[in-house]
């Protein structure tokens, strides 16, 4: 008799196997139905790429979820069956990576893309337990509780927000595929070992979805070989907003601000991209080629060293998000307040807002640099001067 673990841990090993396998068929795939990445000025790619490999992914999680995970899990857990509890998720994750499929084909305008993630959110919302339903305001807030319609709203905001941030840092070999493997292994981790109320098929699903990711990677990683394209970026998205809802639910400080720092690079990146095109006078959705890993790319580091780096950022980030879970009140308020001012030193240092927009800089040299305190305050009696 095989027990449990050692049955998931087979599973695991499948889910790898069969996304392995069955990346090179999508990559064909993807040239036959015209899926393809042509090179243009937004584009890193200099010949044309085969994209929406993220169909591997998500035919080898759909097998794991929908067939393997179920047979493993029938008699071990007595309160609901497995299937009940991931079918509208897997259903959902299908109609995301669905849009975004016709998306690398077709290029869909933003308005059907965003249908097709607010129809995914909705069915999570109805036909699933993963819902904004209550929040707690950190460090000493107080608890709230949504109505029903209230909830739909904070969960399909939710919901859309992480996918599109996901999906804008796709612009580097390898590079969402490896940052969401960092972040799902660290979601795994503290929905197993941190959450007030330990879920063991949320924890499992997770890993499935880490596996089915690592599977591809390998065709992914710089040089790439096949692009995740919109099926695959928009369908990661999709699910770890899905999966990290679970924290965000939870009457805890530490649970509610765990998922934020996870995400940390996609939030980041995308709240930098729309202060950046706001205050420069563009629409907040208009793209450009000042993203994280663009700036990076600009500074003289290669393609793999940003994607490495990037990576090394997440990390940071999950380390953070781990420590958080066992530190004292006082200790993840720190935490935070640090992480904070580490990722405005950063921002400012590669100049992901702008050359002129550097105030914690500006601070720092007003303190240290006597000669910039004298042009400082100089300029200041000048205006003060001219306005008399």
């Amino acid at each position: 008799m095989i027990t449990f673990p050692l049955q998931f841990i087979l599973v695991l090993i499948a889910t790898f196997l069969i996304s392995l396998i069955l990346t090179p068929f999508v990559r064909l795939l993807a040239f036959k139905i015209d899926a393809v990445d042509y090179p243009n000025a937004r584009r890193i790619n200099n010949k044309p790429m085969p994209s929406a490999g993220g169909l591997a992914i998500i035919l080898a999680f759909t097998i794991a979820t929908v067939i393997l995970l179920p047979m493993i899990t029938k008699g071990h857990v007595a309160k609901t069956s497995y299937l009940t509890y991931t079918l509208p998720v897997v259903v959902g994750g299908w109609i995301i990576g669905l849009t975004g499929l016709v998306d690398d084909i077709k290029e869909l305008s933003p308005r059907l893309k965003m249908l097709g993630i607010f129809l995914g959110a909705s069915v999570i919302w109805f036909f699933t337990d993963f819902r904004l339903n209550d929040f707690k305001i950190p460090f000493g807030g107080p608890f709230l509780h949504f109505d029903p319609w209230l909830s739909y709203i904070l969960t399909v905001i939710w919901i859309i927000s992480i996918t599109n941030a996901v999906n804008l840092i796709d612009g580097l070999d390898g590079l969402v595929s490896g940052v969401s493997i960092i972040s799902l292994v660290t979601m795994g981790i503290v929905s197993h070992f941190f959450l007030p109320v330990p879920n063991l098929f949320l924890t499992m699903t997770i890993f499935v979805l880490v596996m089915a990711i690592a599977g591809f990677f390998p065709f992914n990683y710089h040089p790439a070989i096949l692009y995740l394209g919109d099926t695959g970026a928009l369908f990661i998205g999709f699910m770890i907003s899905v999966l990290s809802l679970q924290g965000l639910k939870n009457a805890t400080a530490v649970a509610v601000v765990t998922p934020m720092i996870i995400l940390g690079v996609p939030i980041t990146d995308t709240f930098l991209a729309i202060v950046r095109r706001t205050l420069s006078g563009q629409k907040f959705y208009a793209p450009d080629r000042n993203h994280l890993h663009h700036r990076l790319l600009t500074l003289g580091l290669t393609h793999r060293g940003t994607v490495l780096v990037i990576y090394g950022i997440s990390m940071i980030f999950s380390m953070i998000s781990l420590l958080l879970n066992v530190s004292t009140r006082i200790g993840g308020l720190l935490l935070v307040i640090g992480l904070l001012l580490g990722v405005e030193l950063l921002v400012e240092l590669i100049g992901v807002l702008g050359p002129q927009r550097t105030p914690l800089l500006n601070i720092l040299r007003f303190i240290g640099n006597s000669s910039y305190r004298e042009e400082v305050r100089e300029k200041r009696y000048q205006k003060k001067h001219k306005q008399e």
